[in-house]
């Protein structure tokens, strides 16, 4: 399975402390199932300074270290880009990471806060369109506008942005509202990919597979497995395949 958002690189943000917290986790991606891991730091101005530069340094780190770990995770890097006023800026300056590409366009993991979906998202959404940008909300079932009314998902449905499940939610890791929400995602389409979001080893692991069998109920195997495998693969297949060739 292929996962695309974890925070699995060490000192980076509030993902693992440490390279020994960083290689548990991805061992414990490998034996959940997980073959390839796009890694996503917070790339939050003003509380998390990351950038794509500075992510890729930290993510050859690991690179280096799972192959000494013999740990055979195949990693490329992106970041979850909180919405904010800085991030214009920051994609004229070619300071975003991005996941790869669909349909031709580079695809963006695209955080709200968990609080609300800010007021002018959907300018800031039309904004990143017309740079070839596709934006992917990440874990919209755990946004509090969205629990309250799934409605208010509508507009970036019908704008075209990718939508990213936590599969945690799905196996109702983040609560009975979150859990309703994506199930309801799911059942409607909207999902483009699943993800584990994880953190740790604790409460948010990296790990697919109790999301996915609920998705399985919910549409079938073929469809459910697509959200694991042939979607991602999609999106990120250039990236993994430039890597390994170089």
């Amino acid at each position: 399975m292929i996962d695309l958002h974890c925070h699995l690189l060490p000192g980076i943000d509030d993902g693992p402390a440490s390279m020994a917290e960083a290689l548990a986790l991805c061992s414990h991606a490998v034996a959940s199932g997980i073959t390839h891991s796009v890694v996503t730091p917070h790339v939050h101005p003003g509380r998390y300074a990351n950038d794509a530069a500075s992510i890729a340094v930290v993510a050859s780190s690991l690179k280096r270290a799972l192959a000494e770990a013999g740990i055979p995770l195949a990693i490329s890097f992106s970041g979850e880009v909180r919405i904010s006023p800085e991030i214009m800026p920051m994609v004229e300056a070619g300071l975003i990471p991005f996941h790869g590409e669909w349909e031709g366009r580079r695809v963006m993991l695209l955080e709200f806060p968990h609080s609300h979906i800010p007021p002018g998202s959907d300018r800031l959404i039309r904004w990143l369109q017309q740079r070839g940008i596709a934006p992917m909300i990440a874990h919209p079932e755990r946004n509090k506008d969205v629990m309250r009314d799934l409605g208010r998902l509508h507009e970036f449905v019908n704008a075209g942005c990718l939508l990213q499940v936590t599969a945690g939610s799905l196996a109702g890791r983040f609560g009975e509202m979150a859990e309703e929400r994506a199930c309801e995602i799911v059942q409607a389409g909207w999902a483009t990919v699943l993800a584990s979001d994880a953190h740790n080893l604790g409460a948010r692991p990296p790990e697919l597979a109790d999301g996915l069998a609920v998705a399985v109920e919910l549409v079938g195997e073929s469809e459910a497995m697509a959200l694991v495998m042939e979607t991602p693969w999609r999106i990120v297949a250039q990236r993994f395949e430039v890597a390994h060739a170089s």
